[in-house]
């Protein structure tokens, strides 16, 4: 398929963050909805443990009730409103602008599939590779569950883990690519779904497991992360919905005025 001289990648990118600032939105108003909740309920669980733990004689020092002032110092309203707006539009302006430079270097080259259509199959592909398929190995935790000890550890493990799933990802997007004109669409998805498969599965299974979480109720833990689930999933179905629209739309545009331009020019 010819390049478009109209999707440029700076038509991309504009229209990446377009989509990101949608999702991020979308995103707030979901994680308000779902999110917040169970995470109001998991820091009062913390916090009872601590003042569990004081009313079982331990005490503080001057520098750990100030640790303890700094903490606060933006409070909890502030987080759970301004505060996790900026975090969800934040993260949908990236995302959107990630995922639309991975679609203005697709286009063109995932067969037949017209730009909004392999735009909506980067954003899908993306939304496995970096989002569901680390969240099912290591799933989100709220406060008061895991060591502080071991942050550093489970942090290089979750990053190595998205890393492979992402860099499998394009691969396996490749090898459909490939074997999509001599095998069919139909093989060419399975080969290329299957190697991705086996990739994170071992990947999986090599990795350290996820952190134990303890005495920490169950309910509530689901209730956490399916809320984070469900902002995530919320993101980037939006930026796919809105990205692949707009280019798809941008698209149509072109090639109407080309068709115009080859009319007028046959006149």
């Amino acid at each position: 398929m010819a390049r478009s001289e109209t999707l440029t990648a700076r038509t991309f990118l504009l229209h990446g963050l377009l989509a990101g600032l949608v999702a991020g939105l979308l995103g707030f108003a979901v994680a308000s909805a779902v999110g917040e909740p169970p995470l109001a309920s998991a820091i009062a669980l913390e916090g009872g443990h601590e003042e569990a733990g004081a009313g079982d004689g331990h005490t503080h020092s001057h520098g750990e009730e100030a640790s303890d002032d700094e903490a606060s110092a933006v409070s909890r309203s502030t987080q759970s409103t301004w505060g996790l707006l900026t975090g969800t539009t934040a993260i949908g302006l990236a995302l959107g602008g990630l995922v639309a430079l991975g679609a203005a270097g697709a286009m063109g080259r995932l067969g037949r599939l017209r730009p909004g259509q392999s735009t909506a199959l980067v954003a899908a592909v993306g939304f496995v590779a970096v989002a569901l398929v680390p969240f099912l190995k290591y799933p989100s935790l709220p406060p008061g569950v895991g060591s502080g000890d071991t942050i550093s550890e489970r942090t290089a493990a979750y990053f190595t883990f998205l890393l492979v799933s992402v860099v499998a990802a394009v691969l396996a997007v490749a090898l459909a690519s490939r074997l999509a004109p001599t095998r069919g669409a139909y093989a060419a998805t399975l080969a290329g779904a299957g190697g991705y498969l086996v990739v994170v599965v071992l990947a999986a299974a090599v990795l350290p497991a996820a952190q134990q979480l303890g005495d920490f109720p169950a309910d509530t833990l689901w209730s956490f992360r399916l809320g984070s689930l469900a902002t995530l999933a919320t993101v980037w179905l939006v930026i796919g919905v809105v990205l692949s629209g707009l280019v798809g739309r941008t698209w149509a545009r072109s090639q109407e005025r080309e068709a115009r331009r080859e009319l007028a020019a046959s006149l």
